[in-house]
């Protein structure tokens, strides 16, 4: 135990946990840091943390047996798309099924993080102690920091109405009576809009650009257990994809809604089940984009207006990591981080981050399987390759990117949930046999520079 590295765990979401769970089964020495006083980060609904985006109607829009843990599988009575609340007891149950609960300190931020010359970080809590540690991980999340509109919309400072983002958003109280402008296209402006269809005195729906709607069924199956396997490649999977999605909703334009402007997964996808009808049964009037505030009236870029009392701004959120210096690591111009495979610091010995994709799917396996792979890596039993290669890969995968993807700050951690495991897998058997069949020294596989 004394010759393995010490690490920090950063969060104790659905990332977090993952991680310690794997430290915890590998014997390497490990502290969690928690802010909130309990597990399931952004599935805690009013999280005492103050930064769960969680609200009252939220359910998955993975289906659960895609989004669970290899080795916990989830509850057979649960629904395929559970309740927040579901879900946040599946992730206290595996906490206590593995039995790592004591290695987590709840109510304990990270305050500081800052490399050591020579090796290994210093850690500072909100507690004032400063530790030192051979490994970080970072598994803060990425749905906590809200993006506003940028630039702000002309006249937004007059507004009269209240403006607020989707995480602020938690129950339907907020929405009871009022004439309600939802902006944006992804998942929580869809519950958001169906919720106010139900509480609200008028909801409109307003969009810049079209997307792909996918319900949470396709021909009575959850529609990501069809086709979504391993072993089968990305060009196959989403050719038989597309037809499949057409003939399920038909095009977007049927329900008032801009048709996409560019194919099936060449953007993030948002599942709902129940906006198609809520637009169907004019429950919800669909609208351009926002133009302009002139008073009390959203005006939109056809020229109409609304006298709104509420706008909720659903347009994303920043990847930020208040814990590191800005001059260290600053995402916040093109909320980008340069991280080979997406999870290793190509110059900064021992910092990896778990769970900081945008997966076409689910988080948790992912998060599990980038785990073992960092554990690997504290053993000694995997090595990085030089950092030209590390470069070149990531550099590879940005561009990518751009060639797939509509440009977007929401994309610059876009993985297919799939293709991405089936890399991970690739890469741990890669890693192994960069070891020349030795085991490294721990301490000197985190504590030399790359």
């Amino acid at each position: 135990m004394s010759a393995l590295p010490r690490a920090c765990v950063i969060g104790a979401g659905s990332s977090g946990i993952a991680a310690a769970k794997v430290l915890h089964e590998r014997g390497i020495p490990f502290d969690c840091f928690e802010l909130s006083d309990r597990v399931g980060g952004n599935w805690v609904w009013n999280n005492s943390n103050g930064v769960s985006s969680s609200y009252r109607s939220l359910h998955i829009n993975t289906s659960r047996s895609r989004m669970e843990y290899s080795d916990f599988p989830m509850p057979e009575h649960l629904p395929n798309f559970a309740r927040h609340d579901q879900i946040a007891a599946y992730f206290d149950a595996y906490v206590d099924h593995f039995g790592f609960r004591d290695r987590i300190a709840f109510t304990t931020g990270v305050e500081h993080v800052a490399p050591r010359d020579g090796g290994g970080f210093d850690v500072r809590l909100s507690t004032g102690e400063t530790r030192r540690y051979d490994a970080v991980l970072v598994a803060n999340g990425h749905h906590w920091d809200p993006r506003m509109p940028e630039p702000a919309f002309p006249g937004a400072e007059t507004f009269t109405g209240r403006q607020m983002h989707s995480h602020d958003y938690k129950e339907e109280s907020q929405l009871v009576g009022k004439k309600v402008v939802v902006l944006g296209m992804g998942n929580s402006a869809m519950d958001i809009a169906v919720d106010a269809s139900y509480h609200a005195k008028e909801t409109y729906l307003a969009h810049r650009r079209g997307v792909h709607i996918i319900p949470k069924y396709v021909f009575g199956r959850p529609y990501d257990a069809i086709a979504g396997r391993e072993w089968i490649p990305a060009a196959v999977r989403w050719r038989l994809a597309r037809p499949l999605m057409r003939a399920a909703t038909g095009p977007m334009s049927r329900y008032g809604l801009k048709d996409p402007d560019h194919r099936f997964a060449e953007a993030h996808p948002t599942m709902s089940s129940r906006i198609l009808d809520r637009l169907a049964h004019g429950a919800i009037t669909p609208k351009p984009n926002i133009d302009h505030f002139d008073g009390p009236d959203v005006v939109f870029t056809d020229g109409t207006r609304v006298a709104a009392d509420l706008v909720v701004y659903c347009t994303g959120y920043k990847i930020s990591f208040p814990f590191f210096d800005t001059d260290f690591l600053d995402p916040s111009g093109d909320n980008q981080v340069r991280l080979y495979q997406r999870m290793f610091h190509p110059t900064v010995a021992g910092l990896y981050f778990i769970g900081l994709v945008q997966p076409l799917g689910a988080i948790m396996p992912i998060a599990e399987r980038q785990s073992e792979l960092a554990a690997d890596h504290l053993q000694g039993r995997y090595a990085l390759p030089g950092l030209d290669r590390m470069n070149a890969e990531i550099d590879r995968h940005r561009s990518a990117l751009a060639k797939r993807y509509v440009a977007s700050k929401r994309h610059t951690i876009q993985v297919d949930f799939d293709d991405y495991m089936r890399a991970l897998r690739k890469e741990r058997a890669a890693g192994a046999k960069r070891t020349g069949g030795m085991t490294v020294t721990p301490r000197a596989a985190v504590g030399r520079p790359l």
